[in-house]
């Protein structure tokens, strides 16, 4: 076995492989760029060695920079997480000259495997079901077009070398076949640097399954389930399970038996993955295998208690696996939610910036449920523009899937993050939907269910009802502790603290009134018996557990103008408390109109500007393309939301922008 191995990424990842490392007894090295300088897999680790700046293509994919890190800390192999080298065999083979091991698979799979191209004409051979397609090269985006219309839409372009939904497309005409080809090609330069794409059938109704496999050198391929894995956004996987929740026994074996036999037809060793499309007949179609660990593992970890890094570094170490097939069980159920830097609100566009609080829920299990969340940052760490937006994977296990997705719930109702933009209120309300709690999914389900995008969830009365409560005691306990101020007038402050108090909350007025007796709050609504609620809020917290009636609510609270913002199940709302006075003068102030933004295009968030299609002066229809914004290793492409006349263009190609810097002005 190891006794030193250095991991070749960073964030959470890095930090998972340390994890397992120290349990085994292993040393671990860091490597780290200008921006991680500070990074929780650089505090955690063992050694760290700097390795360049903060571009990912001047450090972390700079293989002789790693190979310069094993040589002056000893280490006798590399562990490259997910990402970066993971799966470029020009590495592995470096290493090996250099004579440290790789825990990974071996060159001959790499090569295979990271070829979409090659992988599926030896998934034909080796006897998996595969999508029709266009295997070869294309030339231009006239001969993808033709392409693509020859295989019938809608088809998907991909990039060869791609991974994790960069360049790739879906198309659905010629047009779009063309501009797909050309973004998706010019992503796979800048991403993987290799530009072939290649074209295949789109599925519709697709569900996205994948088999976790894990093999050895003695032969021996073992495969651990299924993941589902359809909720995704723009080809990123959000939201992933096991099992599926769509698969019968039938269909999980010959899955898992055809990707064990791809996996032998490579001489597959280490833990790789097999993806499939699968229609709504449970037919299923060979997709690509990754041959690295998943981002999705920890939810196959958590049904089967296998560790897939260990079994990565034990395999690496000639060790034989010490399982079998008969031996994998799929016990209970697991759910993953990807937090991500990036704003549901504006279309899920990235977010930069320092986590001025981060407070993940409390791991461990308790009553047969289990909280796991891996992550690379705490409190105060920066989410930075070089790298992927993902901050932390939030995982639940129990024993029954609706069990899973409730306690996941209440997880993401508990995690506080506050300094980026994120995405917790769209996983928040995503497992309130009843298409998801159902398990009637697909690839296109955010896009079908959030066509205009995501918004704050609308209350139902029982959210207002629970709203108003959660209000009247935070006011209550605001006021409370108001009244104790050393100079303040006590009578006139506990006479206000227990008068009725108005609610106003999504364009209702609820009148309510609070006694307390010790710890316990008994709270009056308009027509109802006392309700007894206590609370453990303590005035400055942003998040308060209420228990009402016996159930309890975990709710995020952030003072607001007059009252609260409170946050809960996806539902985001301005909560005002008043004296009835105070109420009846604020129904007479006007409201505030926001500003008029109709004549500008703002960057819609932190980035570069690739290129600007357009000039000053040109008369612009809708629909038309205007500039292409890269942020996060995504290009991303803005288009004239109506008929206009670009006035100004005060930026060009090149330039870094801030999210809502004017990009251009049209004449009004």
């Amino acid at each position: 076995m190891f006794s030193k191995i250095l991991i070749a990424n960073r964030g959470e990842i890095a930090c998972r492989v340390i994890k397992t490392a120290k349990k085994m007894g292993i040393a671990t090295v860091a490597v780290y760029s200008d921006a991680d300088r500070d990074a929780e897999h650089v505090r955690l680790a063992d050694e760290a060695v700097h390795i360049g700046a903060a571009p990912a293509n001047q450090s972390y994919l700079i293989p002789e920079k790693i190979i310069a890190a094993c040589k002056q800390t000893g280490a006798q192999a590399v562990h490259p997480g997910y990402g970066f080298l993971s799966e470029r065999a020009s590495f592995c083979e470096a290493l090996e000259a250099e004579g440290i091991a790789f825990i990974g698979p071996k060159v001959k799979a790499i090569e295979a495997m990271g070829d979409k191209i090659t992988s599926k004409k030896i998934a034909a051979e080796a006897g998996v079901s595969t999508v029709p397609g266009h295997m070869g090269l294309i030339d231009d985006e006239a001969h993808a077009a033709r392409i693509a219309a020859e295989i019938g839409y809608p088809v998907m372009i991909k990039a060869s070398a791609g991974g994790g939904g960069k360049g790739m497309r879906i198309a659905w005409n010629d047009a779009e076949a063309r501009e797909g080809f050309t973004r998706s090609k010019s992503e796979a330069a800048s991403s993987f640097g290799d530009d072939r794409i290649f074209i295949e059938k789109f599925i519709e109704e697709p569900r996205h399954i994948e088999i976790q496999l894990i093999g050895d050198s003695f032969g021996n391929v073992i495969y651990l389930g299924e993941r589902e894995c359809s909720i995704q956004r723009r080809n990123q996987k959000v939201v992933e399970e096991a099992p599926s929740p769509f698969l019968d026994a039938e269909t999980r074996k010959a899955m898992g038996e055809q990707s064990v036999a791809l996996a032998k037809a490579v001489d597959y060793q280490s833990a790789g993955t097999v993806e499939f499309i699968v229609d709504k007949n449970r037919k299923f179609y060979f997709l690509e295998m990754n041959t690295r660990l998943q981002v999705e593992h920890p939810v196959t970890e958590l049904i089967t208690g296998v560790d897939l890094v260990e079994q990565m570094i034990r395999v690496a170490a000639g060790e034989k696996l010490a399982f079998t097939q008969a031996d994998v069980k799929l016990n209970g159920w697991a759910v993953e939610s990807r937090l991500y830097a990036e704003d549901p609100y504006r279309n899920f566009l990235p977010s930069i910036g320092r986590l001025t609080r981060y407070r993940p829920p409390q791991e461990g299990t308790i009553d047969g449920i289990t909280i796991r969340n891996d992550t690379g940052v705490t409190e105060g760490s920066e989410i930075s523009m070089f790298y992927d937006p993902m901050v932390a994977k939030l995982c639940t296990h129990a024993p029954t899937r609706m069990e899973a997705i409730d306690a996941m719930a209440d997880a993401l109702d508990r995690f506080e993050v506050e300094g980026i933009g994120h995405n917790l209120p769209f996983l928040s309300a995503l497992m309130q939907h009843p298409r998801w709690r159902e398990g009637r999914l697909s690839t296109g389900f955010i896009a079908e269910e959030y066509p205009e995008g995501f918004g704050p969830v609308p209350p139902d009365d029982a959210t207002v009802e629970r709203f108003a409560i959660a209000s009247l005691l935070l006011s209550h306990i605001h006021g409370e502790r108001n009244a104790q101020i050393s100079g303040a007038r006590f009578s006139q402050a506990e006479k206000r603290a227990h008068e009725d108090k108005v609610v106003r909350i999504a364009g209702q007025e609820i009148v309510g009134h609070i006694d307390d007796t010790d710890d316990v709050f008994m709270v009056r609504l308009p027509g109802q018996e006392p309700l007894s609620v206590t609370t453990d809020w303590t005035p400055g917290a942003r998040l308060a557990i209420f228990d009402i009636d016996g159930a309890s609510h975990a709710i995020k609270v952030e003072p607001a103008d007059a009252g609260w913002r409170l946050r809960q199940l996806g539902v985001d709302v301005r909560v005002q408390v008043f004296s009835p006075r105070i109420a009846e003068l604020a129904r007479l102030m006007p409201e505030k109109v926001a500003p008029d933004t109709s004549a500008f295009l703002l960057c819609p968030m932190p980035g570069l500007i690739v290129s600007i299609a357009v000039s000053e002066g040109d008369e612009v229809q809708e629909g038309q393309t205007l500039a292409i914004v890269e942020a996060m290793k995504m290009e991303n492409v803005l288009k004239a939301e109506r008929k206009g006349v670009v006035s100004r263009i005060p930026v060009k190609a090149g330039d870094s922008l801030a999210v809502d810097e004017i990009i251009m002005e049209f004449a009004k």
